[in-house]
């Protein structure tokens, strides 16, 4: 006995041969996958700025991450003019240029990179600086309670605990997944905060400041 024919939200049948199209556009779309991602690989290596439509934030780029930016455009930095300021509440404020962040003794972090959006990348390897070394080296006053953070995107920014800072699996990271952290992933210097959501570990990272509370990023 042949069952009832589908309907549509609206209500009308939905035919056989529309059924058979839509699994068809299905099947394609999968088949293409590969010439999409292809595409996206070539599209990341030739872009040279953030892309401002936000296209990037709707497809995953080599190896299941995502690319976000809140501007339009973020500058490069290198050996050559990156700079990482510590200051607030320390006794004593410094600046750390790229040679002097690699010179100091490095931690790995091995962690899945899970996001807010759902995608996970799992077994992430992440090679830097304990921010708690850093904040050693500072000196945190006792007002100090939490910590900011900048970005030279000009615009993001976030902010920890005094405790969450000082966890042995929260980088200043230099390296990801065995090479220098990109400027598409946030290079050269980006935060690590391995035990939360991917937005807490801040691309760009271009200033850590002691406070006496949390500032909302």
């Amino acid at each position: 006995m042949a069952g009832k024919p589908k309907r549509r939200a609206d209500g009308a049948p939905v035919g056989r041969r529309a059924i058979l199209g839509m699994l068809g556009a299905g099947a394609a779309g999968l088949a293409a996958a590969p010439c999409l991602q292809h595409g996206w690989e070539d599209f990341l290596g030739a872009a040279s700025q953030v892309d401002a439509t936000g296209l990037t934030g709707l497809l995953p780029n080599p190896g299941g991450f995502r690319y976000y930016s809140v501007v339009g455009s973020v500058p490069r930095k290198d050996e050559t003019n990156y700079e990482l300021r510590v200051s607030g509440l320390v006794d004593r404020p410094r600046i750390y240029t790229l040679a002097d962040l690699r010179a100091m003794p490095q931690t790995r972090v091995v962690h899945d990179v899970l996001c807010t959006d759902g995608w996970r990348v799992e077994k992430t390897p992440f090679d830097g600086v304990k921010l708690a070394d850093l904040l050693d080296a500072a000196g945190v006053r006792s007002k100090g309670a939490a910590v900011r953070f900048t970005c030279f995107d000009g615009a993001y920014s976030e902010s920890l605990t005094l405790e969450q800072a000082r966890r042995s699996d929260v980088l200043v990271a230099l390296n990801m997944q065995d090479k220098p952290v990109t400027h598409e992933h946030g290079g050269p210097v980006r935060l690590y905060v391995a035990p939360m959501y991917f937005y807490k570990s801040a691309k760009w990272l271009s200033g850590i400041s002691v406070t006496d509370k949390v500032v909302p990023g």
